[in-house]
């Protein structure tokens, strides 16, 4: 019986092993090559699906290319010479060709931009930063004509320009209602990133009414994963059916180049810009007179509000639009002209979107109960500003944005390093000189400054006559400044 066990054992380990063996061999005699090599077949359910997405994507493209232009031009830089060159070392080498320390040297810069044709009789829109201090600029069209082009008007407070070409017959893209835009909803963007005409990339909408970024002082973008580059600036984003929807204005990258996140100015701010340039050669903005800040956690406890959506008057101009309709220091704003204020950034685009004169409702929240009143916006003028007191003036013209992980590795910025970092200031504004570019405001008057809206409620602070005491990180130390 034993002894059956045993034969019995060795018979099923033969068996296991000629089995083994036997499936080596099938497999690099490929005799099992058939079950996984079976033809996969598409429906035409599927084909048909696909090639009708193919066809109008492709439609749509076609439609929109011949109305989006490139845009290249020339400025002139003035660069006085280095004394250092003046050195008997120097000359050695250099002879007498950077002599004279104090003499102005010339040279020319080049730039590449995208522009939007919205005018059968020339007239295009792009991005102020496009064409800003040009001396020449060409309007390159779809059909390879070009153009010499003229600024119509400019408008930094939201980034844009109107350039005029003299040429008729033009093909146009019509303005969509970008306030009915969902997120979600498919988009197209065409421009000419890195001087390659007339590019086609596609997404989606991921985010609108962005604010904050620190682009621009007049702030709804919006944001866009449809690939974006240098180059794209002032060129098209169209929905589905191939109605302009934004321009493209600026992307948020580490590197400079796409990133998945580019953000365009919408078509209802762009068409009231537009339209004042054409008209005027200006914007003209409508006024409230009243100095206002955000809704803060403690403010809405303070206060005793019920939501965090609105805008908290921080004070009102004497004999100004709000003071006439009796509205005080403390209101929180939450509705204008049928439009609800959701936070400080609605409340500025909803005001200067609104043609002076007009008398609109206004809707606030004092002592916890709702009221309202009719206002009537005049002009916002700069004196009109000036009017707002010293905490504007100080900070006019400086543009900041959230200082992301993202930003602090490009910037080689500590992780410790908290605050807002200084994107731009304008040759014009009083901080000009004091504060620049890469800057990093971690303070002002001793209040910690952790994003955007601390920094407009810091500012916001400040009162006519004050000087304001800031804590900013520069070249690898922190310093304070007096404002």
């Amino acid at each position: 019986m034993e002894r059956q066990k045993k034969m019995l054992a060795v018979a099923a380990f033969f068996v296991t092993v000629g089995l083994i063996i036997g499936l080596a061999i099938s497999s690099n005699l490929n005799l099992f090559t058939r079950g996984y090599t079976q033809e996969v077949k598409i429906s035409k359910e599927s084909i048909d699906i696909l090639s009708k997405m193919n066809q109008a994507m492709s439609e749509v493209a076609a439609a929109v290319k011949p109305a989006v232009v490139n845009i290249s031009l020339s400025q002139t830089v003035h660069m006085r010479n280095n004394p250092f060159f003046d050195d008997p070392f120097f000359q050695q080498f250099f002879g007498n060709e950077f002599r004279n320390p104090g003499m102005r040297r010339d040279y020319k810069q080049y730039g590449l931009g995208s522009g939007v044709i919205i005018a059968k009789d020339g007239y295009i829109l792009t991005n102020y930063h496009v064409v800003k201090d040009a001396d020449e600029i060409k309007v390159r069209l779809a059909d390879k004509r070009e153009f010499k082009g003229k600024v119509v008007g400019v408008d930094a407070k939201t980034d844009l320009a109107v350039v005029k070409i003299a040429a008729s017959g033009l093909p146009v893209l019509q303005l969509a209602d970008s306030d009915k835009i969902k997120v979600g909803e498919t988009v197209i963007a065409v421009g000419n990133p890195f001087g390659l005409n007339q590019t086609v990339t596609s997404g989606i909408i991921s985010a609108k009414g962005r604010a904050d970024v620190g682009l621009a002082d007049y702030e709804d973008f919006i944001q866009t994963d449809a690939a974006i580059n240098p180059g794209n600036s002032g060129g098209a984003l169209v929905n589905i059916m191939g109605e302009l929807i934004g321009i493209n204005t600026a992307i948020v990258s580490s590197s400079g180049g796409y990133q998945g996140v580019g953000f365009a100015i919408p078509s209802n701010m762009v068409k009231t810009v537009m339209e004042s340039l054409i008209k005027k050669g200006k914007v003209v903005r409508g006024w409230l007179g009243v100095s206002i800040q955000p809704l803060t956690a403690e403010l809405i406890k303070q206060l005793n509000l019920k939501s965090d959506k609105g805008a908290l008057i921080a004070d009102v101009v004497e004999d100004g639009p709000a003071a006439k309709a009796g509205l005080q220091r403390g209101d929180v704003l939450t509705q204008i002209d049928g439009k609800d204020v959701t936070d400080v950034s609605a409340l500025k685009n909803i005001v200067a979107s609104i043609a002076p004169g007009r008398e609109v409702k206004v809707k606030y929240i004092r002592d916890g109960a709702e009221k309202s009143a009719s206002v009537t916006i005049t002009e916002m003028t700069l004196q009109a500003q000036r009017m707002l007191g010293q905490a504007e003036n100080q900070f006019k013209d400086v543009s900041v944005q959230n200082l992301t992980p993202d930003i602090k590795r490009s910037m080689g910025i500590p992780a410790r390093v908290r605050g807002v970092v200084i994107t731009n200031v304008a040759e014009d504004s009083p901080a000009a000189g004091i504060l620049t570019q890469g800057d990093v405001i971690m303070e002002i008057n001793k209040k910690r400054i952790a994003n955007v809206s601390d920094y407009s409620a810091a500012i916001s602070k400040i009162r006519s006559g004050e000087n304001a005491l800031v804590l900013i990180y520069r070249n690898g130390g922190t310093l304070y400044i007096t404002m």
